[in-house]
């Protein structure tokens, strides 16, 4: 079989596409790399999904840590509490026994046991407390100056949020940000070994690494493929991001621009 036939038959059997069953034997370089390309796509899934869901979350959770009445602050701040006080492997076992708990009361809770929904939740729940303390300490950080520039101009409520403090606040968090955003992607490299079972043995990256780990018993081989892969996605999310950064900074002069620094997480 040839290298274009394989790619046609496994590139997108991570989502169903293509051939049903893995190969069993004479497993060939151009296989490894297809199938833990194939499974990149849910990795790449639970990442873009719950970056954005988790985004609008955070600034809302921000906000309610900012806020000066306590009906809104202290479940801001018991939520990140929660989720930046628990590891996520912890955090995963628990939401797959909560919802299996929930699937016993009603049939609507059978997706919730997957781990294309079940997981998102879960990472979605995580990057948004994370990000959420990130986003508070822009708020915090906010110049006095443009506060007092908006109240000047007559500006309150919505539209001073919405004008002066958000993109104030972006701003300044968006290099922690970034940070953030790599550690999740790396995150769902957990999903795998994780309570949350995969769907019809189409699971992620890991799930093919670890494949033909086992069938090879050579994890030399798989796993720094796998890690290439994700490589090549920070740098893809690092360039994104660095756009975002560049036009939320276009109004600074060049030389005092901030420049994004790559920082990652090692121990969380």
């Amino acid at each position: 079989m040839s290298c274009w036939q394989t790619i046609q038959d496994y590139g997108l059997r991570a989502i169903g596409i293509g051939e049903r069953l893995l190969p069993r034997d004479d497993f060939t370089l151009c296989q490894q790399f297809t199938l833990i390309g194939s499974g990149m796509i849910w990795n790449i899934y639970f990442g873009v999904v719950a970056l954005i869901c988790g985004f609008f979350l955070a600034t809302a959770v921000a906000v309610g840590k900012a806020s000066p009445r306590r009906i809104f602050r202290k479940p801001s701040e018991w939520f990140i509490f929660i989720f930046r006080g628990s590891p996520l492997f912890i955090q995963f076992f628990f939401g797959y026994f909560l919802f299996l708990s929930l699937k016993s009361v009603s049939p609507i809770f059978d997706p919730f046991t997957a781990a294309w929904l079940g997981a998102l939740i879960v990472l979605f729940l995580n990057t948004a407390a994370y990000s959420g303390e990130i986003f508070y300490g822009a708020l915090q950080s906010i110049p006095k100056g443009d506060t007092e520039a908006a109240d000047a101009y007559g500006m309150t409520g919505w539209p001073r949020f919405r004008r002066v403090i958000w993109p104030t606040m972006l701003r300044l968090a968006w290099p922690a940000y970034t940070n953030e955003a790599i550690f999740l992607f790396h995150a769902t490299a957990l999903v795998f070994l994780s309570g949350f079972p995969a769907w019809q043995q189409r699971g992620d990256a890991l799930y093919y690494a670890s494949y033909f780990a086992d069938k090879t018993f050579n994890p030399f081989i798989p796993y720094p493929i796998l890690a290439g892969y994700f490589i090549v996605l920070t740098l893809i999310v690092v360039g994104i991001f660095g756009l975002v950064n560049a036009r939320l900074n276009r109004h600074l002069p060049q030389d005092i621009r901030p420049k994004l620094r790559l920082r990652p997480n090692l121990i969380r």
